[in-house]
């Protein structure tokens, strides 16, 4: 818990945090890459370049300020974060290292602002947070019976296109033994090499397929890049050098984007694009383990070709009597009784029965805003409105 003595401090930073954040942070990562290049093997060089990662941790220490005292509004976010940290190799030693360039960026920015009694509080602040990370971090790493940084090596034994930009792999151990359990809606990390800029990069995948035991299954949207976003690195490696047979550096099953599969409530399972991954992943749990569960799977995409997995979504209808499947696309041939034209809109699947229902959403940021912007305005729950966000936008609800 907090000093009293430091309560003050950080309760004052909250205006600067919200005025400097962006530059404190920005000279955070500057000062400790130069300091530890090897970090940059730990973090996403991409965000970097572009600006979101900078915007990412802004947004959690300002957060962490605003909150220190409200556990429940940060205990979310906090899990989130865990679960992160756990997927890419995060140790305890790493902590000091951020902490020391972090109140050194505080007092960078802020100059004699930065009087030795704010810094001293945000020393305890971190302290205190680096402490209950590295004790639910632990926790997590003994849950999955796994070490720091520890990769299981797994072989492409399928690889299969989905699209053009779309591409499904299928991995298992080399001696086929089986592979750690996960929960439907959880990802993988994957670790690859890059020749061209000397840097090893992580990469999440959500999971999207049921438990295989002996199998992962992740799909893989090529991000080509264009002039609102940065060409993707990793998953254009892997469309262009992982093939049948490649051995490729995986982390152990992370996230909490998990529905409770044997819950009797109606659950929705809405998606944009590559978003239908984990939604695949949870409706074959559902059908192998509930398949009375009444289950609404909506989905938005540029044309019925781009859909990863549809012939999936459609075999679940035999399973799942309850199953009600909608398509909302860009281009519709309207051949199919599934199919909508034009933007989502749930309006008309939203029954008194589903406002009691619990919604997973994953996609694009803007769409999943719209969508839960959108159940909320229908009478669902905010509490039952759960969304797979790893940057800023996951601390939107608290800042």
């Amino acid at each position: 818990m907090l000093s009293v003595q430091a309560k003050p401090y950080i309760d004052a930073s909250v205006p600067v945090l919200r005025q400097h954040g962006l530059a404190i942070t920005t000279m955070f990562y500057k000062n400790m890459f130069e300091s530890h290049p090897e970090l940059k093997n730990l973090f996403n060089m991409g965000n970097q370049a572009n600006g979101s990662q900078q915007q990412s941790l802004a947004a959690a220490v300002f957060a962490y300020a605003a909150n220190i005292e409200n556990s429940a509004a940060l205990a979310p976010v906090i899990e989130r974060i865990v679960h992160k940290h756990v997927s890419v190799g995060i140790k305890p030693a790493h902590y000091p290292i951020v902490g020391n360039h972090l109140i050194g960026a505080i007092k960078g920015v802020l100059g004699d602002a930065a009087t030795p009694e704010l810094l001293a509080a945000w020393e305890e602040a971190y302290g205190l947070l680096a402490e209950a990370l590295i004790d639910a971090e632990n926790r997590l790493y003994q849950d999955n019976n796994q070490l720091p940084d520890e990769w299981l090596k797994l072989k492409v034994s399928e690889k299969t296109h989905q699209s053009d930009d779309v591409v499904t792999y299928t991995l298992q151990a080399n001696d086929q033994s089986p592979l750690p359990k996960f929960k439907p809606g959880q990802y993988i990390s994957v670790a690859v090499h890059l020749d061209d800029l000397n840097l090893r990069q992580i990469r999440q995948y959500s999971l999207s397929d049921a438990n295989q035991h002996h199998t992962y299954r992740i799909t893989v949207k090529r991000e080509k890049g264009d002039e609102y976003k940065p060409r993707g690195n990793v998953s254009n490696w892997l469309h262009h050098h992982v093939r049948v047979g490649s051995v490729i550096d995986v982390s152990y099953p992370c996230g909490n984007f998990t529905p409770d599969i044997l819950n009797e409530q109606p659950i929705g399972l809405i998606s944009a694009g590559v978003g239908i991954t984990p939604m695949i992943s949870i409706i074959k749990e559902i059908s192998a383990n509930n398949p009375t569960r009444k289950v609404l799977f909506a989905h938005a995409a540029r044309n019925r070709a781009s859909i990863a997995h549809i012939d999936e979504v459609q075999q679940a209808k035999c399973v799942l009597n309850h199953l009600k499947a909608v398509f909302f696309l860009n281009e519709s041939k309207k051949e199919n009784i599934d199919e909508r034209e034009g933007r989502m809109d749930l309006t008309d699947y939203i029954s008194n029965e589903f406002k009691d229902g619990f919604y997973y959403i994953c996609g694009p940021q803007t769409f999943m805003d719209d969508q839960r912007d959108a159940l909320l305005a229908l009478g669902v729950n905010p509490n039952n409105i759960h969304r797979e966000v790893f940057g800023p936008e996951s601390l939107n609800h608290i800042i």
